[in-house]
């Protein structure tokens, strides 16, 4: 798939106007590729991060590698059980804008290289406007500390907000909100035991509670 056929796939993609219609697009892209290209993908993303400290390197490895064979087996399946062709609701308005980004980005560079960065926005892309799930999976650690959440039915990403200079960023498109400031994320009312217990660990975890 060179250059021309990218931008080919991405003016189609953009005419889309159903979750449905995207995911089983998507899905027809995506499966040409092979579980050889996923490892391919997680060993170029291991090298980008060789600098990062150990703990955080296996942390963002073991996420990453989940999320991409975890998203691939889930599309494939969803095509199998033909479940796009019952998905009729309506995309973000900014799905057009989204893979107009993803041919810009995959206009120019190495042949294979593109090739893989577009599987990557492909992924992404039905993470988040068929799927409705956040660009970066929950549990996504950040330097820092911080992490993608899920609390209450709502999705939180630490940095949402923070890379909109960033032209390749997921993040203007992500459904994820902004990690809101200590003492906003309110502790679940009539919540069940375990529910309440994870809410206390995650304070614990990130604000460093001792008191």
């Amino acid at each position: 798939m060179n250059h021309e056929d990218i931008a080919g796939k991405c003016l189609e993609l953009g005419k889309k106007t159903t979750r449905g219609e995207l995911g089983q697009t998507i899905a027809e892209i995506v499966l040409s590729y092979s579980t050889r290209d996923l490892q391919q993908m997680r060993w170029n993303f291991s090298g980008s991060i060789h600098d990062f400290n150990p703990e955080l390197r296996k942390r963002l490895e073991e996420t990453i590698t989940a999320h991409l064979h975890g998203t691939y087996q889930t599309l494939r399946l969803m095509n199998q059980q033909g479940t796009f062709s019952r998905m009729d609701g309506p995309l973000a308005k900014n799905a057009r804008e989204y893979w107009n980004m993803v041919a810009a980005q995959c206009s120019s560079g190495e042949a294979e290289k593109v090739r893989l960065r577009f599987l990557k926005y492909l992924l992404s892309g039905f993470c988040m406007f068929v799927q409705d799930l956040p660009g970066h999976p929950v549990g996504m650690p950040f330097p820092g500390g911080d992490r993608v959440q899920f609390v209450d039915g709502v999705y939180y990403c630490p940095v949402r907000e923070k890379a909109n200079d960033v032209d390749s960023a997921l993040c203007p498109f992500c459904p994820a909100l902004q990690t809101p400031g200590m003492g906003y994320l309110k502790p679940p009312v009539r919540a069940s035991r375990q529910r309440k217990e994870e809410f206390l660990r995650q304070t614990f975890d990130k604000h460093h509670y001792n008191g």
